[in-house]
């Protein structure tokens, strides 16, 4: 099979159970780059969770003020360093993350876009969003990956916003991630059914 036509099979063919396609440009964008098909199933599917992940907080905490379009543009984009660091779609790395970030800026996203290339990886720090978190969340749990430190940042957040207890907010971030957690199996296999190499 060409290459062009797995890259296009990786973005919009159907999947059972669905994921959502990669919005218009960010798709246009790995095809203009020759992205290599598993990377496109991989940023597919931490956005199909990314969606269901905003969806989650906007109805749990409609106050909190999330910027939508970021996070989804976010977890879409999030690894498109490895157009350039191919060997860390296999292997371990961070070259992607300024690599990325440098690749969507020269393509026309701004800072706030293009930035969750960058911190995906990383949510220490002051500069760290809400939105950036909810990125780095997307990233670990659609392979169920829970990574206590930074559950609990978001938790905090979430507190913070509702004036709830930590406690509930615990137990309601929990479920929702063991709930997204159950349909790893079939993302991963999405993902692992596309080469690394075209």
């Amino acid at each position: 099979m060409p290459p062009s036509d797995l890259l296009s099979r990786a973005l919009y063919d159907p999947v059972d159970p669905p994921l959502r396609p990669l919005p218009a440009r960010v798709a246009d964008l790995l095809r203009s780059l020759d992205a290599p098909p598993r990377l496109a199933a991989h940023l597919r599917a931490v956005h199909d969770v990314a969606v269901q992940l905003v969806a989650w907080v906007e109805q749990r905490c409609p106050e909190l003020d999330v910027d939508r379009e970021a996070v989804l543009f976010g977890a879409a984009t999030h690894d498109i360093g490895k157009t350039v660091h191919i060997a860390e779609l296999s292997g371990p790395g961070s070259a992607h993350e300024e690599a990325g970030r440098e690749l969507l800026l020269a393509h026309g996203f701004g800072p706030r876009l293009a930035r969750f290339a960058g911190t995906h990886g990383a949510w220490a720090g002051p500069a760290v969003t809400f939105e950036d978190l909810l990125v780095s969340t997307a990233d670990k749990v659609w392979k169920n990956k829970r990574v206590p430190e930074l559950e609990d940042l978001v938790i905090s957040r979430l507190a913070q916003a509702t004036g709830g207890q930590h406690w509930e907010e615990y137990l309601a971030l929990d479920e929702f991630l063991g709930h997204m957690g159950d349909g790893a199996d079939h993302r991963l296999a999405f993902q692992a059914s596309f080469p690394v190499h075209a």
